[in-house]
């Protein structure tokens, strides 16, 4: 199906309730029908207009639209005959539960133009902010917060503050698919500008105010305070740093992509260009806003036209409009349990960016946080919009027709489109372990550098030298090393050392440099995966506490408050254990860039390993213990590690481990 055919992303029911329902009664509802005198919201004259089925408990949304319709056109009329000033006294009170005020004043000042786009633009901030804000209100009530407004906006909690009729409004407009649903058909990028009457936007604006004055009734009636939920913060923005930044150039080429790629539906292309403009105007917030339903809508177009579904284009079924969209055409099969053949169409990197960017729980989530109203629009980090709209110029140009060849060409293109060939997953469970154990295996390394005893001092001490548990510990390290070294890089191992030409970062940075398959990973290799982070989150605390207990025993050593058995732990606890889990890291890392061989396990030697692997994490569980300031157990340390040590290389000598697996 070709982008330029396209005039309607809104099935034939859809576009019916939305764009013509609310206007078939042409009735002139007089405003002072749902406002007092002192320009409080009458919700007794709103609430009647909602119907109800025969049944008299489910509401009738057919009904309620139509019979809503005149009193949105009267809203809208009312606004618009109000100066931004009458309009400031009159309501700005009555926003301040929201914790935004200044984005309904904004909204206001759209609905005096009607510019589609905007409208638009304001009803999704509009509805994510209002949604942030009923979920503090929950919280007066309740405990945990429903995710989906639709669960939300249910809810006996917010039943009670604003009575469930009033509730039955706003499901009207937002919340329930049998409704105007006007928040999903906005967010997943089904309607366009055009599509979307402003009378509804006005009217929300109006019932946001409305709520506003219910719920200070509720506050001074029970004495409660409404509390706030933070804002969720983008953290590390140096891992979301893939693209170079964007430029002007870059900026205007894209404007001229954005009218020629075969990506953009051309009813969408109004706000693909809102979007860019917001970004040259520092409005990050908006920008990614507009796109992120834009991206969607145009891997619904590849996703219909690779999978032969075009019906799949249009909001055609109510379940699949309540789906999350954009996680059922990331998703390896179809609902059919056909295999989906977007994924080979925009191939591995992409697929990585996208399931990066707005699925992996440890990622920025993008699209979650900012149409649940998590973010705070007025602080929207550069460098998170830069990103995306990077990664959106870079599809625009891939899905493009042959005419456009000189674009694909251009110079300021070429270093956006080799970022994205080259992307790897960052946030998927298997990256992130990645990161987990070089950063675990440079803490160790630093332990070289914690305060020494001066050399004379060491002298003085008796009993170091010959001591059997550290020796054993650095033999089992030298024999198991020497079995597996045959699976390392063999430009990171000498054989005249060993253990230090493996035990090194260098060795680490080359293993996690090995591209492993993140997409779609099975069942098996993510349990795998969950109990060698595990391990890894325990031999970065021991490392931490190994830190914090060397620095101690300095100034106790140096001070002469060391016990003489303290100062024999001291001395071993820094020449030994560096090694052990140095070790360590190297095999979390063997056993991870062989994490799909796994799956070849039959289910007893599979449930073996699981065993295998959990015995190691106990063992770190258990130096955790030992080695915390308060235990100060280094001899148990050492009788631990070789313990554990001799487990490994039992596992290493029968090659029940990944690695082995590999050849």
């Amino acid at each position: 199906m070709a982008s330029d055919t396209v005039t309607t992303c809104l099935s034939p029911p859809v576009h019916y309730v939305i764009c013509k329902l609310g206007f078939e009664k042409e009735d002139i509802f007089d405003i002072n029908n749902i406002l007092s005198e002192n320009g409080e919201i009458c919700w007794q004259a709103v609430t009647e207009h909602v119907c109800y089925l025969e049944s008299g408990q489910s509401v009738d949304y057919i009904q309620s639209i139509r019979s809503l319709g005149p009193v949105c056109e009267s809203v809208t009329l009312y606004f618009k005959s109000l100066t931004r000033e009458q309009f400031v006294i009159q309501y700005a009170l009555w926003f301040r539960w929201t914790n935004y005020e200044e984005l309904f004043l904004e909204v206001f000042e759209v609905l005096q133009y009607s510019q589609t786009t905007e409208v638009a633009l304001g009803l999704m901030k509009l509805t994510s902010c209002v949604e942030r804000a009923l979920g503090d209100v929950y919280l007066l009530i309740g405990k945990d917060c429903p995710f989906l407004l639709r669960d939300l906006l249910a809810s006996e909690e917010l039943a009670v503050v604003f009575g469930q009729a009033v509730m039955n409004v706003l499901r009207v407009f937002i919340g329930s698919p049998y409704g105007l649903n006007l928040r999903n058909v906005l967010w997943h990028g089904f309607a366009s500008p055009q599509e979307i009457p402003a009378k509804y936007c006005a009217m929300l604006l109006f019932l946001t105010a409305g709520l506003g004055q219910l719920l200070q009734t509720y506050l001074l009636k029970t004495q409660c305070i409404l509390v706030h939920r933070p804002y969720t913060t983008f953290i590390n923005l140096e891992e979301l740093d893939i693209f170079p930044d964007l430029n002007h150039e870059i900026l205007s080429v894209a404007e001229e992509l954005v009218k020629l790629s075969s990506f953009v539906l051309k009813t969408m292309l109004p706000f693909w260009m809102a979007a860019l403009t917001a970004f040259k105007q520092s409005r990050y917030a908006d920008c990614v806003i507009l796109l992120l339903p834009q991206l969607e809508a145009g891997l619904r177009l590849l996703f219909t036209t690779t999978n032969k579904c075009p019906n799949r284009l249009l909001t055609a079924e109510v379940k699949f409009l309540s789906k999350v969209n954009s996680d059922l055409m990331l998703a390896k099969h179809l609902d059919n349990e056909k295999v989906n053949q977007l994924p080979a169409v925009l191939e591995e990197p992409a697929m990585e960016f996208l399931w990066d960017f707005l699925n992996h729980q440890e990622g920025p989530r993008i699209r979650d946080h900012l149409s649940h109203g998590e973010v705070n629009l007025k602080a929207f980090p550069r460098e998170v919009a830069n990103q995306v709209v990077a990664f959106a110029i870079t599809l625009l140009c891939r899905f493009s027709d042959g005419d456009v060849f000189a674009f694909k060409e251009h110079m300021v293109l070429k270093p956006l489109m080799s970022c994205a060939r080259c992307y790897r997953s960052r946030f998927h469970p298997i990256s992130r372990l990645k990161k987990q154990v070089l950063e675990c295996m440079k803490n160790i390394h630093l332990w070289s550098e914690l305060p020494a005893v001066p050399e004379e001092n060491i002298q003085k001490v008796k009993g170091l030298e010959g001591n059997a548990e550290a020796s054993t510990l650095i033999f089992m390290i030298s024999e198991i090393i020497s079995q597996l070294q045959q699976y390392m890089p063999q430009n990171c191992c000498s054989p005249d050392d060993l253990i230090n030409s493996v035990l090194t970062e260098r060795l680490l940075t080359e293993l996690c440099d090995v591209r492993i398959c993140t997409l779609y990973a099975p069942r098996a290799v993510l349990e795998v995966v969950v109990i060698l982070r595990k391990i890894s989150t325990q031999c970065h605390q021991v490392s931490k506490q190994v830190t914090a207990s060397a620095e101690l025993r300095y100034k106790q050593w140096m001070h002469k408050t060391l016990r003489s058995r303290q100062r024999h732990n001291y001395l071993r606890m820094l020449s030994r254990l560096a090694d052990g889990f140095s070790f360590l890291c190297v095999l979390i890392t063997l056993e991870l860039v062989n994490i799909n061989l796994v799956c070849k396990k039959k289910p007893f030697d599979y449930q073996q390993y699981l065993k295998f692997l959990r015995s190691v994490l106990q063992y770190t569980e258990n130096l955790v213990t030992y080695t915390s300031l308060e235990k100060n157990k280094w001899d148990e340390t050492m009788t631990l590690a070789n313990k554990a040590l001799m487990k490994i290389k039992k596992v290493i000598d029968r090659k029940l481990t990944l690695v082995q697996l590999a050849m």
